[in-house]
C-alpha cells in the first residue's frame, strides 16, 4: 500500500491539468472591444462587391457603476469591406483591442440597401460568424445607418446595448413594431421557405412632415410629433421583405393588426383607441388583450380556396369622454361592442387587401398552417402558396369581449354637475 502513496500527487496533477488548459487562451475584458450594433449600407465607392460596414462599439468600463473612467461610452467606425466578418481585422487598424461580437444587440440595414437585389448575399454572410446569434434583431433605417448612429443619443440610458434591448422590448409589447421573432434567424427561415413575408423593425432619426390621417397609430417612424428635448430616433412600423429583399412598409396600426392575425408574434397588453358610437367627436381608449389563439380554418381544395379567421379579443375600457354609461346600460354596451368589432374588422380587411394586391404574400404565418392541408411537402410546393395567396378569399370575424370599465365604472352626469 505504501508503494502506491507516492502516486497520489501524480494522479492529482493528471486530472487537474486538463481543467486548467481551458484558460490558456482567455482574454480579459479590458483587452476586448465589444460591437453592440452593426450597420450595413451600400458602398459609396461604386464597387458592387463591397459594402459599407459600421461598427458601434460599447465601452465595457463605462458599464461598471463602480468604475471611474474618462473614456467615452461608445465609439463608431465605418469602412468599406467585402463582408461583415473580414471587417474585424480592418477595424484593428484603428481599434487597439480585440473585436468581439459576443454582445451584439442589433443589426441595422439602410432602406436603400435592403431594397437592393443583392442584399441577401451579404445577409447570409452573418451565418458564417459564430459570434453572431440567430436571435439578433434586424432593424431597417430610413436613412444611412451611419447617420442613424450619430443621431441616436438616448437621454435616459447611456449604455447603448441596454438601450436597444429596452426600446425593442417595450415597443414590441405595445404592438408598434414586430417582436423578437424579427431576427436574422427568422429572416433566413422565411427566405428559404419562400412562402411567407418577413417583417423587420422600422426606425429612423429623420422627422417627416407627412400626415397620413387622424387615426391614433396610423403612421411610420419619424412621423410622430414629439416636443421638447429628447432622442430624435423613433421606432414604428415594419419593413416588409419578400424573397430576401425589402418590398414595402407597414404602419404602426398595420403592424398591430398583423400581430393580431399572427400567433407567432406574441403581444402584450396593447392600448388602442376606437371611435365612440354615440359621439363621433370622441374616441374611447381600451386595453386590448389576446388570451386565446386565432382560429384559422382553410379550405384549399376547392377551385375558389377560402380562409376563415376568427379572432377573440378581450377589452377593458379605460376612458370614455362622451360620458355614456356603457357599464350599466346593456344596449349601449352591446352597440359599443359591435362598433369596435366593425372598426377592427375594417382595419384587418384593409391589411389583407394590401398584402394580396401590393405585396402578393402574407406575413401571418398561414403558410405553415397551409402545409398541413397536404399529404407531402412536394404537394404543397406544387400548390405554390405564394402565388396562390392573392387569389384566396379571406373572411375575418372579430369577437370582442368587454371586461371592466376601469376602477370607477360609473360616469358622472355633466348636466347635473354644471347646474
Amino acid at each position: 500500500m505504501r508503494k502506491f502513496q507516492h502516486l497520489s500527487p501524480i494522479l492529482f496533477f493528471i486530472f487537474i491539468i486538463p481543467l486548467l488548459s481551458g484558460c490558456w487562451d482567455q482574454t480579459s475584458i479590458e483587452e476586448r472591444a465589444y460591437v453592440v450594433a452593426i450597420g450595413l449600407d451600400k458602398s459609396k465607392s461604386g464597387n458592387e462587391n463591397q459594402i459599407q460596414v459600421t461598427y458601434l462599439l460599447g465601452n465595457p468600463e463605462f458599464s461598471k457603476k463602480e468604475a471611474m473612467t474618462n473614456e467615452p461610452p461608445m465609439e463608431m467606425i465605418t469602412f468599406d469591406t467585402n463582408d461583415v466578418t473580414v471587417g474585424k481585422n480592418k477595424a484593428n487598424t484603428v481599434i487597439a483591442k480585440e473585436i468581439s461580437f459576443n454582445l451584439l444587440s442589433v443589426i441595422l440595414v439602410s432602406e436603400e440597401f435592403a431594397k437592393d437585389k443583392n442584399f441577401i448575399r451579404w445577409m447570409y454572410d452573418t451565418t458564417k460568424e459564430r459570434e453572431i446569434k440567430r436571435k439578433t434583431p434586424v432593424i431597417v433605417t430610413k436613412e444611412e445607418t451611419t447617420k442613424f448612429f450619430k443621431q441616436n443619443r438616448p437621454k435616459l440610458e447611456s449604455r447603448i446595448h441596454k438601450y436597444y434591448d429596452y426600446i425593442l422590448k417595450y415597443g414590441s409589447e405595445a404592438g408598434m413594431i414586430p417582436n423578437s421573432e424579427s431576427n436574422i434567424g427568422k429572416y433566413y427561415r422565411t427566405t428559404q421557405a419562400d412562402a411567407s413575408l418577413y417583417l423587420a423593425i422600422y426606425g429612423t432619426s429623420e422627422k417627416s412632415d407627412y400626415s397620413r390621417s387622424n387615426e391614433e397609430d396610423s403612421f411610420m417612424a419619424g412621423e410622430m410629433k414629439v416636443g421638447e428635448e429628447t432622442n430624435k430616433v423613433q421606432f414604428m412600423g415594419s419593413a416588409v421583405f419578400k424573397e430576401g429583399k425589402m418590398i414595402g412598409k407597414l404602419t404602426g396600426e398595420e403592424t398591430r393588426a398583423t400581430v393580431l392575425l399572427n400567433d407567432t408574434l406574441e403581444m402584450g397588453a396593447i392600448l388602442a383607441t376606437y371611435k365612440d358610437p354615440f359621439d363621433e367627436r370622441y374616441r374611447i381608449t381600451a386595453k386590448l388583450l389576446k388570451k386565446e389563439k386565432t382560429d384559422v380554418k382553410m379550405d384549399l381544395k376547392n377551385p375558389l380556396p377560402k380562409i376563415n379567421v376568427s379572432i377573440p379579443i378581450y377589452l377593458d375600457i379605460l376612458t370614455q369622454h362622451s360620458m355614456v354609461d356603457y357599464a350599466n346600460d346593456s344596449q349601449k354596451g352591446e352597440r359599443l361592442k359591435q362598433s369596435i368589432e366593425e372598426e377592427i374588422s375594417d382595419t384587418l380587411d384593409a391589411l389583407i387587401k394590401k398584402t394580396q394586391e401590393e405585396f402578393k404574400g402574407e406575413p401571418f404565418g398561414w403558410a405553415t398552417l397551409a402545409r398541413k392541408q397536404f399529404l407531402t411537402i412536394k404537394e404543397f410546393e406544387n400548390y405554390d402558396w405564394m402565388k396562390t395567396y392573392p387569389e384566396i378569399d379571406v373572411n375575418i370575424e372579430v369577437k370582442v369581449n368587454i371586461g371592466n370599465f376601469g376602477n370607477q365604472s360609473d360616469v358622472p352626469n355633466l348636466e347635473e354637475m354644471r347646474d
